[in-house]
């Protein structure tokens, strides 16, 4: 069959089937206007719990004026060419140095792209004698990473100690087998439910078996620790993880990403990480640009104090009222109620169209049938009074919802946007 005939036919995969009906509301929706609480939707203005823009640095008055110095005095296509042959500039070993030094590792390298800087490190570190041990809950370009990988991998249930023990035993044995190591893959935080990973406990493990570890910690950098160095900070670990990644995208509002370890083992990786070699570096705007934002990151305890006083009064008031929010622990606070996809859609449009609260919602096969996971991103832009609202408006919707009021199919097309 022809290729586009096949796909033409296909209903579009697990989230392509629901595009006629969703499109530019549930899925890709437009929130426009400067990144701030509250923004623009559908023709309405919003309060907005949707950004990983932690420490509000997106629309800081100091990263605006660097970002557009920097955009005025290079442009956005210097340096041209991947770093390797002619985007290598001076800059980018700076925030290299300073990135390293603020994990307390010895070197650090730059990625472009955060996502393919995950899946090129691990494809490059790995050989088929190798064993992966990672969690069952690891982020895409984690899974995307590992289906790369030539040799064994070995999954183990989500945070679960005794299971990820097992899995190193197994790996143990395999690799007497093959004569070669292994490495275990783990996030700081994870970004659906605020947990953190179990980072005390693996490291403890390293007393009894051989493996490194390398964790992503998205969306604990610049955010966990008391000097927000991310979750390994927060765990007092910091000298036991063996290679540190954080992404640009959150705490620094930006793109790109890094990790960070022993000089030898990050030159090792400058030479063959496959998605670096091969595309053009970061821009240098993007390098100046995270440069400052790494600075107010430094300096940025103010910021942090900001920011988990909102997060704490909008989970704690979750709590107080009687919602689950499961474990979350970091700023990413879920909020699952009980119901099926009609009901989830129609408490989004109540949400967005009638109480002017944009946030995202996740329903089955992401999370359990009869499970509905809305999903609240706290930051140091909030102020407490959009907590209360917040809050007020979900118990409101709760009662709802346990009264029957969101029961029957809805419009979805009647709120879409073409």
């Amino acid at each position: 069959m022809d290729i586009f005939e096949r796909i033409a036919k296909d209903e579009g995969g697990p989230l392509g089937q629901y595009r006629k009906k969703a499109h530019g509301y549930f899925m890709y929706p437009k929130l426009e206007g400067e990144i701030n609480p509250y923004m623009i939707f559908n023709g309405q203005k919003v309060l907005a719990w949707t950004f990983n823009n932690y420490l509000g640095l997106a629309n800081h008055p100091e990263v605006r004026k660097v970002d557009a110095e920097a955009a005025a005095k290079w442009g956005l296509a210097y340096p041209m060419g991947a770093r390797m042959m002619s985007g290598h500039t001076s800059l980018h070993e700076k925030l290299e140095r300073e990135l390293a030094d603020f994990e307390c590792k010895e070197d650090a390298f730059l990625f472009n792209f955060g996502y393919q800087g995950m899946i090129s490190t691990i494809d490059a570190l790995m050989t088929r004698h190798d064993v992966i041990v990672y969690d069952s809950e690891a982020h895409a370009c984690i899974m995307d990473g590992v289906r790369l990988h030539m040799g064994r991998r070995i999954v183990y249930p989500h945070n679960d100690i005794e299971k990820c023990e097992k899995a190193l035993e197994r790996a143990t044995k395999l690799t007497e087998e093959t004569g070669g190591g292994i490495l275990l893959i783990t996030e700081g935080v994870y970004g659906m439910t605020g947990g953190l990973g179990i980072l005390d406990k693996i490291v403890e493990l390293k007393k009894k078996y051989k493996f490194r570890i390398l964790i992503d910690d998205a969306h604990g950098f610049g955010v966990m620790g008391a000097n927000g160095r991310g979750t390994s900070e927060h765990y007092g670990v910091m000298d036991q993880i063996d290679l540190y990644f954080g992404a640009f995208a959150k705490s620094m509002a930006a793109i790109g990403g890094f990790v960070a370890g022993p000089k030898e083992i990050i030159n090792f990786l400058r030479y063959n990480l496959r998605s670096q070699i091969y595309a053009k570096s970061l821009p240098m705007p993007l390098v100046e640009g995270c440069l400052k934002r790494l600075e107010l990151i430094r300096n940025g305890h103010e910021l942090r104090k900001k920011l988990w006083t909102i997060t704490r009064a909008l989970q704690n008031g979750l709590r107080e009222r009687g919602f689950d929010i499961g474990v979350a622990e970091a700023c990413v606070t879920p909020v699952f109620l009980k119901g099926d996809v009609p009901e989830a859609t129609n408490i989004l449009i109540d949400l967005r169209e009638n109480y002017k609260i944009f946030c995202s919602v996740v329903v089955y096969p992401v999370v359990p049938k009869g499970v509905i996971m809305y999903r609240l991103i706290p930051t140091a832009m909030h102020e407490l009074e959009h907590v209360q609202y917040t809050l007020d408006a979900f118990a409101e919707i709760k009662k709802k919802l346990e009264a029957g009021a969101y029961k029957g199919s809805t419009e979805i097309q009647d709120k879409a946007i073409y």
